[in-house]
């Protein structure tokens, strides 16, 4: 099945933070760092048309506290509104 965001929103897959470290410790959840981070599965478009400059595969830091969680089959992804894209990896 495949998922296709409606609007300026953008479905993403989290990228899982290290459990722990080079050498074998394991860091708690408050240790860890915060940083929002995903890779982008599918975009949508403005409300003229005119496609998100965001394309399946980038990688991108979000933020925003609006975000919907989504289980499909065993993979979970966010749905974020375009607005709360902070940065994009090139």
């Amino acid at each position: 099945m495949e998922l296709q965001p409606i609007g300026e929103r953008v479905l993403i897959r989290p990228v899982k933070k290290e459990e722990k470290t080079k050498g074998g410790i394991y860091l708690p959840d408050s240790a860890q760092e915060k940083r929002k981070e995903g890779e982008v599965i599918a975009a949508g478009a403005y409300k003229d048309g005119k496609d998100l400059p965001l394309k399946k595969g980038d990688r991108i830091i979000y933020g925003g506290y609006s975000s919907e969680e989504l289980k499909v089959g065993d993979e979970e992804y966010v749905m974020i509104d375009f607005k709360d894209v902070l940065a994009r990896f090139r």
